[in-house]
């Protein structure tokens, strides 16, 4: 199910889990990919739950984040319910060429982090994604004038 970074799994200062959260085809997966292995790719919607480890240093420290890729898709909600206990991170995550997306982080994801989030001080992050895609680039303008951004 998951994987490491390919750097040693030694020791570690701190960990942290961080979960990425948001409808089905915003891109959950292929961010993750990115961010592990340097590459973006299309890839197949996750069924359940994946998980990446991602080691790393900062200021001396050595990191181990635990990166929780859910499923968007409703019908995998009660199962992922209990992923959200203990996470220090959750990423927000809406494609920026489809609104509903977005709409979708207050209407449905900000509802399940608020029930399901057992940490007071977890950080909140929010992420457009697929900024890159040219045949979209259209779309993606005219939501930017829309929303004054």
């Amino acid at each position: 199910m998951g994987s490491s970074s390919g750097q040693s799994s030694g020791s570690y200062d701190l960990s942290f889990k961080i979960l990425l959260i948001g409808d089905s085809g915003a891109g959950k997966s292929s961010l993750l990919v990115s961010l592990i292995s340097a590459s973006a790719e299309d890839l197949a919607p996750t069924i359940g739950v994946d998980f990446k480890i991602k080691f790393l240093t900062v200021g001396g420290k050595r990191l181990k984040l635990t990166i929780w890729d859910t499923a968007g898709q409703e019908r995998f909600r009660t199962l992922t319910s209990s992923y959200y206990r203990g996470a220090q991170g959750i990423i927000l995550v809406y494609d920026v060429t489809r609104r509903e997306t977005f709409t979708n982080l207050s209407t449905v994801w900000a509802k399940e982090v608020e029930l399901y989030s057992t940490n007071r001080d977890c950080v909140k992050m929010l992420v457009g994604n697929k900024v890159d895609r040219p045949e979209k680039l259209e779309e993606i303008h005219g939501f930017r004038i829309l929303k004054g951004l």
